[in-house]
């Protein structure tokens, strides 16, 4: 390995990113804020909610979707959970939403609707982790605060030849990060280290040649890029079953039935269903001729894999539900609801 490297200057990351920033619909670009703009804490705030455990080209359209309805983090504390529910829909990892009606009520209520400036005051917020609490306190409020996302990860285990495997690597790869965070534009710093991770410093195939931090690479210099970051190897997700009813009404009407608050898609609209594990009990939500469809409806879950036996009936117009509720054929959008319960909805409907 040789000993001729540059030291990182984070400097020389911000000349890239005046040249080469991506242009997204909650950021403030270099020459903007350059020129005194400041980007609108809520939607950061937004932005860096929907992107966990999410892509940027799956979240745009919801972003301008939920800032358009909801303009102000007043305006969303004060909507009605089920339309926020609904609007969620199909962007996974409901949690998320129930937490962003949870802090926007609290930042509207106990903040008079503006987001504290401060990494402290951020974390104490519902749904609000170190990783978002030092993402807005840096773009938002331009506060020293260190990012550490999966692109910032890759970047110092390269920029630093780091082979501990992660998660363990995450407090070596955070005291790198820390280290180069600079007082000077720390919100565009933060922001210029995602995309170097996002654009150049890619997964696969990074682009070293264009990186502006090449020449103070250690895993360039090694040959090691393409290995890193290390990560320890991943337990082999269980499969669990379960039971969906779709029950139509002769009048057009679907029964749809609201998902208790806590666990997986709390407070989300679906089809009334059994439990999910390995021997899902039967448990028909109104009395009727049930068929089962010969596909499975699957999808794939964080820590699991779902596979949803599917049973449909169609029943009288006084045919009363045990639970659950009738919702009229007008009123009913499948896109209101979540992606597993979509796919059910799906194979009734061969589409």
């Amino acid at each position: 390995m040789s000993n001729l490297r540059d030291a990182p200057d984070p400097s020389l990351l911000l000349e890239w990113y005046d040249r080469h920033a991506r242009a997204m619909p909650w950021r403030v670009g270099p020459a903007a804020r350059a020129q005194g703009v400041r980007p609108d804490p809520y939607r950061v705030w937004m932005s860096e909610i929907m992107l966990q455990q999410t892509t940027v080209a799956a979240v745009k359209s919801y972003f301008e979707s939920f800032t358009m309805r909801w303009p102000t983090v007043s305006d969303l504390a004060q909507a009605e959970d089920q339309d926020v529910m609904a609007a969620w829909a199909g962007l996974g990892y409901y949690a998320r939403a129930r937490n962003l009606l949870k802090c926007a009520r609290v930042v509207h209520s106990e903040h008079d609707g503006k987001f504290p400036e401060t990494y402290d005051g951020l974390i104490a917020l519902p749904g609000i982790g170190p990783y978002t609490a030092a993402a807005i306190a840096a773009i938002a409020f331009d506060q020293p605060a260190t990012v550490l996302d999966g692109n910032v990860e890759r970047v110092m285990a390269r920029l630093h030849d780091e082979h501990t495997p992660l998660p363990a690597a995450k407090p070596i790869l955070m005291d790198h990060a820390s280290a180069l965070t600079p007082s000077d534009r720390p919100g565009c710093y933060a922001q210029a280290v995602m995309d170097l991770g996002a654009t150049l410093c890619t997964p696969r195939n990074p682009a070293c040649g264009l990186c502006p931090w090449r020449r103070a690479c250690a895993a360039w210099d090694a040959g090691t890029a393409q290995d890193l970051p290390r990560k320890a190897p991943k337990k082999r997700k269980p499969i669990r079953c379960g039971i969906a009813y779709l029950a139509r009404r002769v009048d057009g009407a679907w029964l749809l039935e609201q998902r208790p608050d806590s666990g997986l898609l709390g407070g989300m609209l679906g089809w009334p269903g059994s439990d999910w594990g390995d021997a899902p009990a039967e448990d028909p939500p109104i009395h009727a001729e049930w068929r089962t469809l010969p596909t499975e409806a699957r999808h794939t879950f964080t820590h699991f894999h779902l596979r949803l036996t599917v049973k449909t009936a169609l029943v009288p117009m006084d045919r009363k539900p045990a639970r659950g509720h009738f919702v009229e054929a007008d009123a009913f959008d499948p896109s209101d609801l979540p992606t597993v319960m979509r796919k059910a909805h799906a194979l009734t409907t061969g589409s």
